[in-house]
């Protein structure tokens, strides 16, 4: 299930160009294509499947398969709404798969067989851990969001996996990506769940969790509910967020009614009366929570502060909202991902 909603890429490429420049792609080649993006959906000269996917195979032509990969997922970006853009996410994996050797970490793509809602669901999921790292080592489960998935965020997950000594085990969110169901609180939780079963099994049995936007959710959650041993939460929405979907912006209300399994564009009341069944009030008002590192930026466009500050006075919880910094904190990665490793490896290496 899926639909198309009206779009301005340019709107797109204001919110996100230093996203797609922090990734690794040229600077040249991001403004060239800006200049000729004028349609969201057209799969022709000046749409934007088409013109990210000239690019993408470019790079590809030259063996540059890091670089093709991060372009197909903007070509595929935001949402698989269309042939194209699944066509786009297809070649995607291929890419990923072929630069997958220049990674300077091991790496292992596997497809797992998890519970989902009474039945059971698949997932490919990639495993990436550094050369030579013992098998007793812990996990560290890794997710974006409802539009940036597991192998865009790749730079942060080796990142991780090069600097924690913990292997990553980066998985799609329910309802995006490589998932096959929809996002629901019930199933998207069962996934990870099976998740967290399967990371104890793989390692020394020390878990934690690192949740980026929408799979910050899912970090929330896990944390709260003390089901992994850490957890990370990079702007993530807990509680008011989902009471405001209509005031979503840069096309967000559309990518989160996809999300949700939705065939058509769905009314404010449609789309409120399915996202406000995620609050995490209940587990918020808990007090038996796992060690937790909630961060955002300050001036997030989609998730209100009071999801980051409503951790403040928790126990076992540091909370940090970035000054001069939006969704995710993205303008000041630079600065935070060293602290959250330090904080992770502090945590994971004490056995709690």
């Amino acid at each position: 299930m899926s639909y198309r909603w009206p779009l301005d890429p340019a709107d797109l490429f204001a919110e996100r160009y230093s996203q797609m420049r922090r990734t690794g792609l040229p600077e040249d080649d991001v403004d060239a294509l800006r200049a000729k993006v004028t349609e969201m959906w057209t799969d022709e000269a000046g749409g934007w499947v088409h013109e990210w996917s000239l690019l993408a195979a470019g790079y590809a032509m030259a063996g540059r398969h890091d670089l093709a990969a991060l372009a197909y997922g903007w070509a595929k970006f935001p949402c698989l709404a269309d042939d194209a853009k699944r066509a786009a996410f297809a070649n995607q994996i291929v890419q990923y798969e072929l630069a997958a050797a220049d990674f300077g970490v091991e790496f292992d793509r596997g497809l797992l067989t998890l519970p989902h809602r009474g039945g059971t669901t698949e997932l490919p999921v990639h495993l990436l851990s550094a050369p030579g790292l013992p098998d007793d080592a812990p996990v560290l489960l890794a997710s974006g969001g409802v539009d940036t998935w597991k192998m865009d965020l790749h730079g942060i997950f080796g990142y991780f996996a090069h600097r924690t000594g913990m292997r990553v085990l980066a998985f799609d969110i329910a309802g995006t990506g490589e998932s096959t169901v929809p996002m629901t609180p019930d199933g998207g939780a069962d996934i990870v769940d099976g998740l967290i079963a399967h990371a104890r099994s793989i390692g020394n049995g020390t878990v934690a969790h690192l949740g980026i936007s929408m799979g910050g959710y899912y970090a929330a959650r896990s944390g709260l509910a003390g089901a992994v041993d850490a957890a990370i939460v990079l702007g993530g929405p807990v509680e008011h967020a989902f009471t405001r979907p209509g005031e979503s912006r840069f096309g967000m209300s559309g990518i989160i009614g996809n999300a949700l399994g939705f065939d058509h564009p769905p009314t404010p009341e449609e789309l409120a009366g399915r996202w406000r069944e995620f609050s995490l009030h209940c587990l918020l008002d808990k007090d038996d929570n796992a060690p937790m590192l909630v961060v955002n930026g300050a001036d997030d466009v989609h998730v209100p502060q009071h999801d980051t500050v409503v951790f403040n006075g928790r126990r076992d919880t540091e909370v940090e909202l970035i000054a001069g910094a939006g969704h995710c904190a993205t303008a000041k990665l630079a600065e935070i991902l060293p602290r959250m490793v330090i904080w992770l490896t502090a945590i994971t290496r004490t056995g709690l």
